[in-house]
């Protein structure tokens, strides 16, 4: 890239903030699970929309690519570069600030750089829930969760984070700022614009600040690990504490014994919840509401108690305590750092399916692979599983297992992507399971909006 580009990025966010070094711009170039790496001119960190904006016109200007990137932490590889063409890191974290927090309508303004942790905690000191949940929510970014529709542990009650959004704010790929900032709940005027960056990976423009819902902080939950014979009786366990506890119920997370084994394994001072029954299947559950702790525990203890009668559920452990269930959460929690080097599969599929693809796709990798272990856990509440296959050296014939996971996905009507996106790791993958009039239109749009492709290019499409 030319220096005269360079320096007018410099005056645009700083000198200090175009980090054009190997060794400084290296930790944005490289996503956290070492898959994807490529080289860029330079990170550039703005401060502003404005300066978002000013350094997107320049790039466009120029012909220079973009790469918008929050806090990294993606699974896909969406947020580094390819190095297939001139390219710049866009880094966002700069922009962290909250713009306004309203309780009357329960709405929070945020930048696309702040944190997600951080972003929970003001709405808590206001008194009120940021709902977004994720086990990365210590470095995520909210205008990644948006750009990628980060998913986790709430979507049962609350939804993806294009649920979370009432107005955006974007950077066209020609600069020219969008300003949707509106904090409405129905605003019937025509295409809802807001949601075609939601989801996007970044390359339709550049997300730079949101308003976003804000609920009533529940004052009390209720939190149980329970044992069950298999997934059968897993989603009936689903349909039965619903039943039991409606909306209060806001996590029901699957975890299979093979994840459970691992964690045990990998974290010194966790402990199996229930040592003496060795099941196959676990969820732990999860209810919030307002009341007390202990109406709350009473209700859910009620609905388990009728579901081992019902022989839906074996047996149960349930937090009698903040410290249990903090216990409890961070056995589901540790599930991914205990495997973290196999097979990795984000999907879904209806809920009432996940039996058949559970017995369905464990059967055709055992034949395929005999031996070979399978991590199955994740959301079961909204028919997202994380189905991780295999020990390390199996990496290597990710192909193989990715088509058989793929071939149980496409035959029980799922996706191949749930939560994660598709970034670089799955877009040529999505040609094979999207009918192709959806891959037109999608391009159509990217053509719309970036017709230079200059946004995030070698991701999505």
């Amino acid at each position: 890239m030319r220096n005269d580009l360079l320096g007018a990025l410099a005056a645009i966010v700083g000198e200090k903030n175009v980090l054009a070094g190997e060794r400084e711009a290296a930790p944005y170039l490289t996503d956290w699970r070492r898959q994807f790496s490529g080289p860029a001119a330079c990170v550039v960190r703005p401060a502003s929309t404005a300066e978002v904006s000013d350094a997107v016109r320049l790039c466009a200007q120029a012909g220079v690519a973009i790469v918008p990137q929050g806090g990294n932490t993606g699974l896909v590889g969406g947020s580094v570069p390819t190095g297939a063409r001139p390219e710049i890191v866009l880094q966002l974290g700069r922009m962290n600030r909250i713009r306004a927090l309203d309780t009357l309508n329960d709405t929070v303004t945020a930048e696309a750089g702040c944190v997600l942790a951080d972003l929970q905690r003001a709405a808590e000191e206001a008194g009120r829930l940021f709902a977004l949940s994720l086990a990365a929510e210590g470095s995520c970014q909210i205008g990644g969760n948006l750009a990628t529709n980060a998913g986790g542990v709430n979507v049962l009650r609350y939804g993806n984070a294009r649920d979370q959004v009432l107005g955006l704010e974007a950077v066209l790929p020609d600069g020219r700022v969008w300003d949707g900032l509106r904090g409405l709940r129905k605003d019937n005027t025509g295409y809802d614009l807001k949601q075609l960056f939601v989801g996007a990976e970044g390359t339709l423009g550049v997300i730079t600040a949101a308003v976003l819902k804000l609920h009533p902080k529940p004052t009390a939950s209720a939190t149980a690990w329970i044992a069950a014979e298999d997934p059968a009786r897993v989603v009936a366990l689903l349909g039965h504490i619903r039943a039991a506890c409606g909306d209060r119920l806001s996590a029901f997370e699957l975890v299979s014994r093979n994840c459970v084994d691992a964690v045990l394994a990998h974290r010194q001072g966790i402990a199996d919840p229930l040592p003496a029954r060795q099941a196959q299947w676990f969820v732990l559950a999860q209810l919030d509401d307002s009341g007390t702790h202990s109406a709350l525990g009473a209700r859910l203890e009620q609905a388990i108690a009728e579901a081992i009668e019902r022989s839906i559920a074996r047996d149960a452990a349930i937090a009698k305590n903040e410290d249990q269930r903090r216990r409890l959460w961070s056995i589901r929690e540790s599930i991914p750092e205990a495997q973290f080097t196999n097979v990795k599969h984000d999907v879904s599929v209806p809920i009432s399916r996940i039996p058949a693809f559970v017995e369905r796709c464990g059967a055709a990798l055992g034949r395929a692979f005999p031996g070979e272990p399978v991590y199955c856990f994740g959301h079961v509440g909204d028919g997202n599983l994380h189905y991780n296959v295999g020990r390390p050296a199996l990496v290597a014939r990710r192909d193989e297992v990715n088509r058989i996971v793929y071939e149980a996905v496409d035959a029980l009507g799922g996706s191949i992507s749930a939560e994660h996106g598709l970034g670089q790791l799955k877009r040529d993958e999505i040609a094979r399971h999207k009918p192709a009039i959806e891959l037109e239109l999608m391009r159509a749009v990217k053509r719309a909006l970036d017709p230079q492709g200059l946004m995030n290019p070698g991701k999505v499409l």
